[in-house]
């Protein structure tokens, strides 16, 4: 699934969920470091554990962050899926 991000440094997440697990999330912009440390704990994680860590995070004095998008992305792929 490719998710377009809101109020980020990234543009783009996109990623793939296998039996309700995160697999190969892979950002399109944003601090190149910090999204590789996001995909990388999140691999192979469950799609609601994952969800409540990262939901609600902000970035500096934004009111979202490249976690809280992908938190976002996730909540919206499984209610299409639903």
């Amino acid at each position: 699934m490719t998710y377009k991000t809101q109020g980020t440094c990234s543009q783009q997440i996109d990623f793939e969920i296998v039996d309700n697990k995160v697999h190969n999330v892979r950002f399109t912009g944003g601090c190149h470091g910090n999204t590789q440390g996001v995909a990388a704990l999140v691999e192979g994680m469950d799609v609601d554990e994952a969800i409540r860590r990262m939901q609600g995070i902000r970035c500096k004095m934004r009111p979202t962050s490249c976690p809280d998008q992908l938190a976002t992305a996730l909540l919206q792929a499984k209610q299409q899926t639903a």
